[in-house]
């Protein structure tokens, strides 16, 4: 058996002050979401086109198809890559889950079949899903403990600036004036695959995780890297150089090559099963409320509004500006007043915001420019609610388990989510009634107050707090 390791990593990384290296990373990782986000709306875009017999000539239901092959794929792909990267390390898997979605994404634009659009599509989504899984753990691990709130929200609104962006590119690539449509949409897919070897390119930078080293026994290693971030921060500090004034903490840790699923099913649904159940509600409430929204504010906008199809990409933008204003300019409450007052606020809000919104919809009170307007400013609180459910998931389990724990209520937030309410919305829609409707807005605000009240009740003070006193990695001795 390895011997102990007494370290004081965690409290030294978590003692750096904010730095160019930092923002450098946190751009190298971080930008999955905009690829995210991107690759969403691009997707979604290109449908119509890919009903043209000049491409792909899909039908309907092909084109829904091809969505749902994305989805599982992300499912899938975040479950098994997110079980390697706590084996294997975030480096190793942040650069294999990447290559996947880069080689993925540019074989969709040479897709000479439906089938082979589809079987693209869903290796595209499994690159993406496990990206979420090696960036989240990665960039939680390497982000002082004082910061980290307010960059993981910030991050994970940068999904809206890849939507904004892939919505801005199909107004030209998708216009037959300047491409013909047989080529149009492959262009728009190899965007990602362009943008994606870029992304490879800048985290050749980013270090593996020195918590994840000292776990498996790589102190040497661990030691040696964070030595080298320490200086490059200190060189590069914007601030106060030396933030953090206390004694560095020893942890005491009993190396291991790898965790069984069985401890790792124990620690998950015994030990912090509170927190799962938390963690399930928050992603499922924010998945089921925005894709309810997201995917069928196009239909809404055209059936009730009769906006033009082809003006509709055109409403994405004051959408996308509340997503990612909410978290900038709000996410550094959730490291000053608190997660849990934070959470509690912006799930609540959310959720009285929309039914108030269903009402004066239902009632013809709103025009396609004001109901705009309300989802926007709903959805600048709504962002930060839905980026806090990553960020608690992220931060409340194990070291060991992290990335799986990432990855599980990912799967479980996408299928609930992504599954049930783009369907239940789109049959709701197609009544093409306006009360139908307004039922459907009320159930995503009932789950949004339902999880605001489950935030209260098992909600987690994890704000400044170091991930190890948050949750003690299970090879750990306090010392």
């Amino acid at each position: 058996m390895p011997s102990p390791i007494r370290t004081d990593i965690p409290a030294r990384l978590d003692a750096l002050p904010w730095s160019r290296w930092h923002t450098k990373i946190v751009v190298a990782l971080g930008i999955t979401w905009v690829l995210d986000g991107l690759e969403v709306t691009l997707a979604g875009a290109v449908g119509a086109a890919l009903k043209d017999p000049r491409a792909l000539h899909l039908t309907d239901s092909q084109v829904g198809f091809s969505a749902t092959c994305y989805l599982l794929g992300a499912v899938f792909g975040a479950l098994i890559f997110g079980y390697f990267t706590d084996l294997y390390g975030r480096k190793k898997l942040f650069f294999l889950t990447l290559a996947v979605y880069v080689a993925a994404t540019a074989a969709t634009a040479f897709s000479w079949s439906p089938a082979s659009y589809f079987l693209f599509r869903a290796i595209t989504g499994a690159g993406i899903g496990g990206e979420y899984a090696a960036i989240n753990s990665a960039i939680d691990e390497l982000i002082p403990a004082r910061l980290r709130g307010q960059v993981d929200l910030t991050i994970n609104a940068t999904f809206w600036i890849g939507s904004a962006l892939g919505s801005g590119a199909t107004i030209f690539l998708l216009n037959p004036a300047l491409l013909p449509v047989s080529l149009g949409w492959r262009i728009a897919f190899a965007i990602g695959a362009i943008l994606g070897c870029g992304i490879l390119f800048l985290r050749r930078a980013v270090p593996e995780s020195p918590r994840w080293l000292v776990i498996h026994g790589h102190a040497e290693e661990a030691n040696a890297i964070l030595d080298n971030i320490a200086t490059q921060a200190t060189e590069s500090a914007i601030g106060d150089p030396h933030p953090d004034k206390e004694p560095c903490a020893v942890t005491v840790i009993h190396p291991r090559q790898r965790t069984p699923l069985s401890e790792i099913a124990r620690t998950m649904f015994v030990d912090h099963r509170r927190r799962s159940i938390l963690g399930l509600v928050l992603m499922a409430a924010q998945a089921f409320f925005y894709n309810a929204i997201f995917f069928t504010y196009a239909l809404v906008l055209s059936r009730f509004y009769h906006v033009p199809a082809a003006r509709v990409s055109v409403y994405i933008f004051p959408f996308a500006a509340g997503n990612v204003l909410g978290p900038v300019l709000l996410g550094r409450l959730f490291d000053s007043v608190g997660r849990k007052p934070m959470i509690v606020a912006t799930y609540a809000i959310s959720g009285i915001l929309l039914a108030i919104t269903g009402f004066l919809f239902a009632h013809g009170m709103l025009t396609a420019l004001t109901q705009s307007i309300a989802w926007t400013v709903i959805f600048f609180t709504a962002s930060c609610a839905a980026s806090s459910a990553y960020l608690t998931v992220s931060e409340v389990f194990p070291l060991e388990t992290r990335a799986l724990a990432i990855s599980a209520f990912y799967a479980s937030g996408t299928l609930i989510g992504g599954v049930a309410a783009p369907v239940f919305f789109g049959y709701l829609i197609g009544t093409g009634s306006r009360t139908n409707l307004l039922y459907g807005y009320l159930a995503g605000a009932a789950l949004m107050l339902i999880a605001a009240a489950t935030e209260a009740i098992l909600g987690v003070k994890a704000e400044r707090q170091s991930l190890e006193s948050i949750a003690a990695p299970l090879s750990s001795r306090s010392a």
